[in-house]
């Protein structure tokens, strides 16, 4: 009995050291430790999104016996600065031909810089001399651009990875896509200042609380938020 007492013994202690090393292998294959000879886990590390400045001009011809700018430069002209406003950094600059028309160029880009509602200690003016008889007047600013390296490393074999490595491809499509769709890169490097609260909702709250009040914005029937009147009795 003591004999078949210990067998019984020795063969459940095989059995908790086999099922414990089972647990260990399975984990070690699931969550390897990444080393500086492989790539990492985090899509961020082994794709970095870079952030770098870009310089944007536009070169249109202005005339003032013409009234300013012909139809489509006057139209590429006012994307621009929609693009300004949307993504610009810093100042917007206009460079204006000298000679006989530059007071008008100057009036004219800068008036319609400014009513665009850009502030007036942002637009920089300044003129250059004609070189070559290009007489167009330049707009310039500086904008972000994010970028990642371009993808498609498949030099792994991912049919013969005992280790289990991640492979250097992972996550390369997600960063790119990040990149091409942040509306300003310059969030990717560090967050906005907050903007101020608004003082005269933050007022009409609290005197609605201390009324006993109810507090929350009043609501139309268009932003109820129902879709659909069936089955309403």
């Amino acid at each position: 009995m003591r004999h078949q007492s210990e067998t019984t013994n020795f063969l459940r202690d095989a059995l908790r050291l086999a099922a414990l090393c089972a647990v260990l292998m399975a984990g070690s294959c699931a969550a390897p430790m990444n080393d500086a000879s492989g790539p990492f886990e985090d899509p961020a590390v082994n794709h970095p999104i870079t952030v770098e400045p870009s310089y944007q001009t536009l070169k249109v011809s202005f005339s003032a016996a013409d009234s300013g700018l012909m139809p489509d430069d006057a139209a590429r002209f006012a994307h621009f600065i929609d693009n300004y406003r949307d993504h610009g950094n810093g100042a917007i600059s206009i460079s204006v031909p000298a000679g006989s028309d530059t007071r008008d160029a100057v009036s004219y880009f800068a008036g319609r810089i400014a009513e665009a509602g850009i502030s007036r200690d942002r637009i920089l003016v300044t003129t250059h001399d004609v070189q070559g008889g290009d007489m167009r007047v330049e707009i310039d600013y500086v904008s972000f651009q994010a970028s990642t390296e371009p993808c498609g490393d498949w030099s792994h074999n991912l049919g013969d990875d005992a280790g289990n490595l991640t492979n250097p491809n992972f996550g390369c499509a997600v960063q790119q896509n990040v990149a091409a769709m942040v509306a300003d890169p310059r969030d990717l490097v560090q967050p906005r200042a907050l903007e101020g609260g608004d003082a005269a909702r933050r007022a009409g709250v609290l005197d609605n609380y201390e009324k006993g009040k109810p507090t929350p914005a009043e609501k139309t029937d268009a932003q109820s938020g129902a879709v659909s009147d069936v089955g309403k009795q």
